[in-house]
């Protein structure tokens, strides 16, 4: 929990902060009993309560027809890891790909750029802990992301300083890793998400460590993110909730933020909200955080028993970006800069998520040829599989090295991968051979595989 030892005896600032626990231990049985062949079936309207389940069932994106088409596909997998082995239809998907998706934790940069120039080793973590807060409003999206393709990378330029290359290292199991960089602060992740579907609701358990270096004075920030947990996937208007703690660690000095995501309860009690402390490395509280992780955080001093100080306020750190309006995929602007070619290097890889057919025709609309080009990348590249097999190659990412570490985490060991600073020469024009002028998009062809490392 976020909140010292001692508020739980008194009444402190965040003496309400477990008050979700029950209310969301009751939220999450909220099931369907008079739809025959649904009974038990889980659905959850975060804005109503118990009684709503039924009516909440009837809405949603699916068609009842697919809805109860896929109901019936999906049931055998009740407890299983689903993160690769099912076959989605491109009806529930958004265009945009994982790889992109860990760029988009590069949106409140500057807050990260703020934490390197910050004296105060305390509101250094504040500045930190927010940016980690802040991409959570994007990943309230319901529309899911394509999985990338073994070799698959995606690279952006021109915003705030920043150069990002993320590729896809892993297909089974898949995993992928990023590193980003500019005048303040390193960014590198590898990250295996799994997943555990419960019939018409997904846990999804990021696995994987996310290190921030601030480069000033060499300080390595260390996140661990909360699960999510996506509810409604079938029946009923889907929804993503977080709860649980977020720890970010210094890894330099000991200190840490504890904030605790609050799990949304009936009627939305408690929905969206974010509440913690900044610890010293003694565990003693220095500074309070709260606020909504869709839409703003603050901070105040406290004292050791957490209490705000006297004579001080609360002051906000960080607001959420004002979002397009009506937008079909609930993209924010910066989710639209994404796919754009104005983040792109002139000179971009071949194997970048923005030349996926499928993502491309899908962002168009036109959803039939975007899921007869999914179709075609997956069966290439399990064509690809078998013709490595047969000449007894092995595939290696171009980009990242894989370690001999195996770091664990609060949901299964990890296997690391490092960046290799290769990305460094290809974009200061050392070995740009592979890579293909942006200037005519329309005649650039997907190609991951041609583009990978391979071994005997």
């Amino acid at each position: 929990m976020g909140s010292p030892d001692t508020n739980q005896k008194k009444a402190g600032f965040f003496a309400a902060m477990t008050s979700g626990l029950s209310m969301f231990s009751n939220a999450m049985h909220r099931s369907v009993n008079g739809l025959l062949g649904y009974e038990g079936v889980e659905v959850i309207n975060p804005e109503g309560g118990k009684e709503d389940a039924e009516e909440e069932a009837q809405r949603g994106r699916w068609k009842q027809e697919e809805r109860d088409s896929y109901w019936k596909m999906m049931q055998k997998y009740i407890g299983s890891d689903v993160t690769s082995m099912v076959t989605l239809p491109v009806l529930i998907f958004e265009p945009m790909t994982m790889l992109q998706k860990m760029a988009e934790l590069m949106e409140y940069s500057y807050l990260l750029d703020q934490a390197d120039k910050c004296e105060d080793p305390y509101m250094r973590m504040v500045y930190a802990a927010s940016w980690a807060v802040s991409v959570y409003f994007a990943y309230q999206r319901t529309w899911k992301p394509f999985n990338p393709i073994l070799g698959e990378t995606y690279e952006m330029v021109n915003h705030g300083g920043i150069t990002f290359i993320s590729e896809q290292v892993s297909h089974h199991p898949p995993m992928s890793a990023g590193h980003a960089e500019n005048e303040h602060f390193t960014y590198d992740v590898t990250s295996k998400l799994r997943t555990k579907f419960l019939g018409n609701s997904l846990d999804v358990y990021p696995v994987g460590r996310t290190r921030v270096t601030l480069k000033r004075d060499g300080v390595v920030l260390d996140l661990v993110p909360p699960p999510t947990k996506v509810n409604n996937l079938i029946f009923g208007r889907t929804w993503v909730d977080s709860p649980g703690e977020m720890i970010m660690t210094n890894m330099t000095t000991g200190d840490k933020v504890v904030l605790y995501f609050q799990p949304c309860g009936w009627f939305g009690a408690n929905r969206y909200e974010v509440d913690g402390y900044v610890y010293n490395a003694d565990e003693e509280p220095k500074i309070l955080m709260t606020g909504k992780w869709s839409e703003s955080m603050s901070y105040q001093p406290c004292d050791l028993e957490g209490e705000p100080l006297a004579g001080t306020e609360l002051k906000e750190v960080w607001r959420v970006a004002t979002p397009p309006p009506n937008d079909k995929f609930q993209f924010t602007y910066f989710a639209h800069k994404l796919n754009s070619f104005d983040t792109a290097p002139k000179k971009l890889l071949p194997s970048d998520s923005r030349l996926r057919p499928d993502r491309w025709a899908l962002e168009k609309g036109d959803l039939s040829k975007a899921g007869a080009a999914k179709s075609s990348l997956e069966e290439r590249q399990r064509a690809e599989k078998r013709n490595r097999e047969a000449k007894g190659d092995q595939f290696s990412p171009k980009w990242f090295d894989q370690t001999d570490e195996v770091t664990p985490t609060p949901w299964g060991d990890l296997e690391m991968y490092r960046y290799n600073g290769k990305y460094t020469e290809h974009r200061n024009g050392i070995d740009s051979s592979d890579a293909v002028d942006t200037g005519d998009v329309q005649s650039i062809e997907f190609c991951p595989w041609q583009y990978a490392n391979l071994s005997e």
